[in-house]
């Protein structure tokens, strides 16, 4: 394996694990549905890049973010739920995506497939893996309090307009790096099945957490010894899922609590 391929691998690996975890944190606050129909927030962007033809991880990432910035003012501004606002948003992105989205083009961009990866873009991936672990670490404990109690977390100073718009930022920022290994929409499901399956299986915050985002790292780490290994026709990303899907569905067999 090239140096650039193992750039690759190593930030497919670090994105699972922040997927796993910013998809626990949705869990919490009931927005992991929400997370596949934000992925489609790419759609116009990867549209535009396909007709224009410039770099469609750009142009989905800047659609990405334009999006979440729409959705969370529109919250602030009618007082509606976040994910009212998603499906909302969701709706015009997906009449843009349909009128300037060359589809032949479109199938690479949202299933994903393992590349490698030039040191500039190995930094860059590394910095915004960081930034999703940072503010997770920072704002842990005013998340959990935001999804239990909002009104004790705002007497207490939590801001829970700039909690939640940071929050959106970063689930966006995860599904961003994320299009680069796996596509937009494949992306959001290693935020939804690991989360899922540890939910079954722990019930402290903590242990709920870490075992969403070990479980995600198994699932991207397996699917690519898979489609290297054994079935070198496979793409990474449906492979992954499907390997998701398996977990969950293990998860199961444990009795409810």
């Amino acid at each position: 394996m090239s140096l650039q391929e193992t750039y690759g691998l190593l930030l497919a690996l670090l994105f699972a694990a922040a997927a796993g975890a910013v998809g626990s944190f949705a869990v919490m606050r009931r927005l992991i549905l929400a997370s596949d129909v934000m992925s489609h927030l790419a759609l116009p962007g990867l549209g535009l890049a396909f007709l224009l033809g410039f770099n469609p991880l750009l142009g989905g990432a800047g659609s990405l973010f334009l999006g979440v910035l729409l959705v969370w003012r529109l919250q602030e501004r009618t007082g509606l739920a976040t994910d009212l606002m998603i499906g909302v948003v969701f709706v015009g992105a997906i009449a843009i995506a349909a009128l300037v989205t060359p589809s032949q083009d479109l199938e690479e961009a949202l299933f994903g497939s393992f590349e490698a990866v030039s040191s500039f873009g190995f930094i860059a991936g590394m910095i915004a893996i960081l930034l999703i672990f940072l503010f997770l670490f920072q704002f842990k404990e005013q998340l959990v309090l935001s999804v239990l109690s909002p009104e004790l977390a705002a007497a207490t100073g939590v801001k829970l307009s700039r909690l939640n718009l940071l929050f959106l930022l970063s689930f966006c920022l995860t599904l961003i790096v994320g299009l680069r290994f796996m596509g937009g929409l494949l992306a959001s499901s290693l935020l939804i099945l690991p989360a899922a399956a540890a939910r079954r299986l722990t019930s402290s915050v903590k242990y709920f957490v870490a075992t969403s985002s070990i479980m995600s790292v198994a699932c991207l780490g397996i699917g690519f010894l898979f489609t290297r290994l054994l079935f070198p026709g496979w793409r990474l990303g449906p492979t992954t899922i499907m390997l998701g899907a398996l977990l969950f569905g293990l998860s199961l067999l444990r009795p409810p609590r």
